[in-house]
Formats: C-alpha cells, structure tokens, sequence
C-alpha cells in the first residue's frame, strides 16, 4: 500500500478507477484469442469462413458497446471528485488487479467454456465476441487515462464503494472519485504500470 498521508484511522481504501476498469482486459482478450484459435478448427454447423465473418462482426459489436457503455456515469462522477485527504491509502495496482481477478475468475471460465462451445455452430465466433469485450474494456481504460492526463489528476474510488467482485467503479453505491496528483500511486494514467526512468 501506498500512503497518501501518515495516518489511516479516518482515511479510506482508495483504488485507481482506470486499473478497475482496465484489469479486466487480459484476461477477456486471451481467453477470447485461445476460445477464437480453438473455434476455427472446428468446422461447425455454418462452416469457418461464416463463422469467422460472423466472429469479425461481433468482435467490432463487442469493442464498440464495452468501449463506450456507461461513459456517462464516468463523467458524472468525475465532476464532482474531490481531493483525497492526507490519511487516505491509495491501493496498489497489483492488488486492485488481482481483487478483480479472483472475484470474476469464474465468471471468465464459464464465458471461455460458451465461448469454444458457440464454436460448433458459428466457428470462432464466440471466441471473437470474448476478445472484443477484452479490447473495449482497454479502450475505455485508455479514454479514462486521456482525461486524467487532460486533468492532471488521477482518479480513485473508495474500495468499499466496489461490488463483492472488486469492479463497478461506476456502479450506484459511487458517488464521486477521489482525485491525486498525476505522479501518485503505482499506476499511470489509463491504469498501465507505471515506468520508472531507467538508471544511467
């Protein structure tokens, strides 16, 4: 954990919006690549060549509704963030990554196993549709981190405003993010590990 303040008593679990959002979208785009590269070997009810047409479809489908669902609560409760306090903890972003991770581990298996098994109707299909939610939740982490950089200020949510899962960064119980400086915590803007400068 890195501190924001000295003290944590009357402080609150913070962690990055944009590493929420963003931890999400490894997993979903490999398991949708492996699914995809499964699916196109067999040849399914339609045959590959539809299948994987089909697949492209709904990949841009998938990209497109995951990049921008929801971007208007984003900004609704970007508006009103406030400063985050001295005795407030910001989250690492391993473990604002590895929270994510366990909470929808399963639900990641059963999409990987419809996924391959979509594939004996519409070959590679489902496996394309997985990895195009994968690549739209990077995209809306990459929109976040623009508007952080545009800010200069990096975005938290109070960890017991996420669901049991550790996601929903702009689910009801949010009411606003906290706001840093654009050097704090672990993370960079849009959610990526931050680089450190290289020793010379």
């Amino acid at each position: 954990m890195a501190r924001a303040g000295h003290g944590v008593r009357r402080g609150q679990g913070l962690a990055r919006v944009a590493v929420v959002v963003r931890a999400g979208a490894a997993p979903t785009w490999w398991f949708g690549v492996f699914a995809a590269g499964v699916g196109v070997l067999v040849p399914g009810l339609t045959g590959r060549r539809i299948g994987v047409m089909a697949g492209a479809v709904l990949f841009l489908v998938a990209t497109a509704v995951t990049a921008y669902a929801r971007r208007r609560r984003y900004t609704a409760r970007i508006r009103p963030a406030v400063r985050a306090g001295k005795h407030d903890v910001l989250q690492d972003r391993a473990v604002s990554v590895r929270n994510w991770r366990r909470g929808h581990r399963w639900w990641l298996l059963l999409a990987f196993v419809v996924a391959l098994g979509s594939s004996f109707a519409l070959p590679a299909a489902g496996g394309m549709l997985l990895a195009g939610a994968g690549w739209g939740l990077r995209l809306k982490a990459a929109w976040l981190g623009r508007r952080e950089r545009a800010d200069e200020a990096l975005l938290w949510v109070r960890v017991d405003w996420l669901d049991a899962h550790g996601g929903r960064p702009a689910g009801k119980p949010v009411k606003a993010y906290r706001t840093t400086g654009i050097a704090a915590g672990d993370a960079s803007p849009g959610g990526a590990r931050r680089r450190t400068a290289a020793m010379v």
